[in-house]
């Protein structure tokens, strides 16, 4: 009889337990609530973010560019879905997120029912500082109910914008180890266009599209590289536009600029230009001073502007000024970028396929 009293009482006590001290009843201790703390984002904004983020979606193309870089691991989805020449750079774990498309750009068109959907902590802007940008991160920041940063993602801001979101996400390490290749980057442009006297100073044309008469024009985020290698820009706008195409201009205009280099994005007229009617009398042309710009698995120009950029002044500068900027050899500078920022083994014979229409080609 004592030792069926004896049971009874464990008994009653263990069903006691489990409703006390199990955390299964209203009347348990609360559940211990995420840390968060503060950041202080580049459009001047205090926001409240998890203290520990793993989870971040990108705002658009700049920023998912920008995540691929320091934490592909941590995107819940994509501006839009790699093409299939772009699928072997990506990560394997960004090939199948979903696309969330962009909050800025020629064509706006974020979905944030996508976005909202894929539970990020924070959501990630990265680009040109924009006259609107506090007002525009606050009205998303509302409408989606979301931390919302945004760092300037401009190649001088490069640096800051990799160890603020470095310490953000607690990748410090990488995101060192990026800064400090876009400061020998910048520093190294800055040593070499130092020698370039202002009356040598040669002209660029960037042109896109299928005509190569869309253009990145002075003053335009899209052509910051022909200003750090010590360059001009050939054409200069009456007002500088990123949207669309650039600034559309004719073959007129570019005649009467004369460009020094004429460079071209993929999908121009690069193939016809030796034989073309209407490219042919150009000084550029007849002695094949136009390259077309390495796009793997972004153009090294811009489009977007991005970390991108980084390697294209490394590119650039050595294309348009050889005997100045001769200390490196680009395919080894490729190299080493492709393993820092997209986690790729670039190989030699990669490089230099990839540099066939300027370096190897002429």
């Amino acid at each position: 009889m004592k030792r069926v009293i004896a049971i009874v009482l464990i008994l009653t006590m263990m069903v006691t337990l489990s409703f006390t001290g199990c955390g299964n009843s209203s009347d348990s201790a609360p559940a211990k609530e995420t840390a968060t703390t503060e950041v202080q984002d580049d459009a001047g904004r205090t926001v409240e973010v998890p203290g520990e983020i793993s989870r971040v979606a990108p705002a658009g193309a700049v920023a998912t560019m920008f995540m691929m870089t320091i934490a592909p691991d941590m995107l819940v989805g994509v501006s839009a879905q790699p093409t299939k020449e772009q699928e072997k750079y990506f990560p394997k774990e960004m090939l199948d997120l979903p696309e969330f498309g962009q909050f800025y750009g020629s064509n706006p068109n974020l979905n944030m029912e996508a976005l909202i959907e894929a539970d990020p902590q924070v959501v990630l802007d990265i680009g040109d500082k924009k006259p609107t940008v506090k007002e525009d991160m606050d009205k998303i920041q509302e409408q989606i109910g979301i931390p919302t940063l945004f760092f300037e993602g401009t190649l001088e801001e490069l640096p800051n914008a990799y160890r603020q979101v470095g310490e953000l996400l607690g990748r410090e390490e990488k995101a060192e180890e990026l800064a400090q290749f876009v400061e020998k980057t910048l520093a190294m442009a800055e040593k070499n266009s130092a020698k370039i006297k202002e009356e040598d100073m040669l002209s660029v044309m960037y042109g896109t599209g299928a005509s190569g008469l869309e253009t990145n024009a002075a003053g335009s985020s899209q052509a910051q590289v022909i200003d750090r290698i010590g360059a001009k820009n050939a054409i200069v706008p009456e007002e500088v536009t990123d949207k669309g195409g650039g600034t559309i201009v004719s073959l007129e205009t570019v005649y009467n600029v004369e460009p020094d280099v004429i460079i071209l994005a993929k999908g121009g007229p690069y193939d016809e230009m030796a034989q073309s009617k209407e490219w042919g009398g150009l000084t550029a042309v007849k002695e094949g001073r136009y390259y077309e710009i390495p796009n793997d698995p972004y153009c090294w120009m811009a489009y977007p502007p991005s970390v991108n950029m980084v390697l294209g002044v490394w590119w650039l500068g050595q294309l348009v000024y050889p005997e100045e900027y001769s200390d490196y050899d680009i395919v080894k500078i490729a190299q080493e970028y492709y393993d820092k920022f997209w986690h790729y083994d670039l190989s030699e014979e990669e490089a230099k396929e990839m540099l066939g229409k300027s370096y190897f080609s002429k």
